[in-house]
């Protein structure tokens, strides 16, 4: 007999997630089961899952899936939404202590607007004036003069993400422009699209904008095709550290799945 289980549908600026309350540990973690609940025509359709589950030494711990059903690495939007979560699950009041794959983070929930704070970052590769760099998740980023269309970014991007260097372990490829604000659009592994708005895409482009010189400042309003992020952090010896990802994190609906 299937086993019927809750899920929430949350967003943070177009970036949707199906969220679990999995402190029993006792949800199908297989990829075919995931990647079919996240499906857009077959299941309730995301960008990806992330499961809340219990944790000895902080609020609780945060287990992301890609929509492709494979775990994957930090989601920035994916972090901020989980916080709401547990707020609204009454599991925390206002600051959650969270643990994720790439360790400890700090959210601050104020109504729909959450503060994540980011790991730091120590390094990054510049390469023929591209920027590669790992903020949670490796991201490819390219400052262009102007955005490319819909269809022409998602060849590109997939050159990129597909290359000989990085088709194995994949990365997530951006795109920027600065015209008084910066604008992005992100091509998302696992995903295998562009996604209307990316977490640790904005802050690998703040970042990358920083390092180009398009803002003297250590704070940036990145605007995407779901709406706008905050990011703001501290250049430190090569490297940048203090980094916070701002922005609205939405519950749309929730409803009840049957485990198959």
């Amino acid at each position: 007999m299937s086993r019927e289980i809750k899920f929430y549908k949350y967003h943070g600026t177009g970036n949707d997630f199906i969220l679990i309350d999995d402190r029993c540990k006792n949800f199908n973690q297989s990829e075919r089961f995931i990647s079919h609940l996240c499906h857009r025509q077959f299941g309730i359709g995301a960008d990806g899952l992330i499961l809340l589950q219990e944790d000895r030494e902080m609020d609780f711990s945060m287990k992301y899936f890609n929509s492709d059903g494979q775990e994957s690495s930090m989601c920035g939007n994916g972090g901020r939404c989980i916080a709401k979560f547990a707020h609204d699950l009454s599991l925390i009041d206002n600051l959650a202590v969270f643990r994720a794959i790439d360790g400890r983070h700090e959210a601050h929930v104020n109504e729909e607007i959450v503060e994540l704070q980011m790991n730091s970052v120590k390094e990054y590769e510049e390469d023929n004036g591209d920027i590669i760099i790992d903020t949670g998740s490796p991201h490819f980023v390219r400052r262009v003069n102007e955005l490319p269309s819909n269809e022409l970014f998602f060849r590109q991007s997939r050159e990129i993400r597909y290359s000989d260097r990085f088709e194995t372990e994949g990365i997530n490829v951006n795109f920027y422009q600065s015209i008084g604000i910066i604008s992005s659009k992100t091509y998302e592994r696992g995903v295998e699209n562009e996604t209307l708005s990316c977490g640790t895409g904005a802050v690998a482009v703040a970042l990358a904008a920083h390092i180009n010189g398009d803002i003297q400042q250590s704070k940036a309003v990145i605007k995407t095709p779901g709406g706008k992020l905050k990011v703001s952090f501290r250049p430190d010896q090569g490297g940048f550290d203090h980094i916070w990802l701002i922005g609205p994190a939405v519950k749309v609906f929730e409803g009840k799945l049957y485990e198959w």
